[in-house]
């Protein structure tokens, strides 16, 4: 397992530098759309049953600044089993998606930006457990999130990386801490901005 570092990013971050709209309402179209290739480094998971591919990402409508101050008193008052809950509560934001699988709904999106025009797209859900993963509980049932942390340039492209098994824990202090229960993170590499680039 793997500390990704003190990311009061993450889910909870961008307290005062994002810059998501204001209301809840659909857009029309996506707000944002990005295609990467996911390469796992790891053997304790995989992308779509396979080492590597291409992954989908599509995003209906920010995180709202009220959303994710929920989500930062739930961290206060109840930590991380309080950040779970009011992450589960929240609503479908959009999804993700790789080669021969269905679309896996995604709850968190917030991005910031980045000095020269670049952005930075932090996302976040809870993570489907199978009935024998609840049944059995391994190891795995304590890394119940997906985060994806990405950096663009300012010509919408850049690299990221996948965590589809993380714990994110917090102290005395609110600090979050994202564990990554894979030995590495799976790298997005080639992403785009499908949005930005039909500009």
């Amino acid at each position: 397992m793997r500390k990704e570092g003190r990311l009061l990013a993450a889910l909870t971050i961008a307290a005062g530098a994002g810059v998501a709209g204001s209301g809840v309402a659909l857009a029309a179209k996506p707000v944002e759309e990005l295609r990467a290739f996911a390469v796992n480094m790891s053997n304790t998971s995989r992308v779509g049953g396979r080492n590597s591919g291409t992954v989908d990402i599509t995003i209906n409508r920010w995180t709202t600044d009220a959303e994710r101050d929920r989500l930062v008193d739930a961290v206060k008052e109840n930590g991380a089993d309080g950040l779970l809950k009011a992450l589960r509560k929240m609503d479908e934001i959009g999804h993700i998606q790789s080669a021969g699988s269905l679309g896996y709904p995604l709850r968190f999106a917030r991005e910031v930006p980045l000095d020269g025009g670049g952005r930075r797209i932090i996302i976040g859900t809870d993570r489907r457990m199978s009935f024998l993963e609840l049944r059995d509980q391994p190891r795995t049932v304590d890394y119940p999130y997906m985060v994806i942390d990405i950096r663009l340039n300012a010509d919408g492209k850049g690299e990221g990386k996948l965590m589809t098994l993380a714990k994110i824990t917090t102290d005395r202090d609110h600090i979050v801490e994202i564990e990554n229960y894979a030995s590495e993170p799976v790298r997005l590499t080639s992403v785009e901005s499908k949005v930005q680039s039909k500009k």
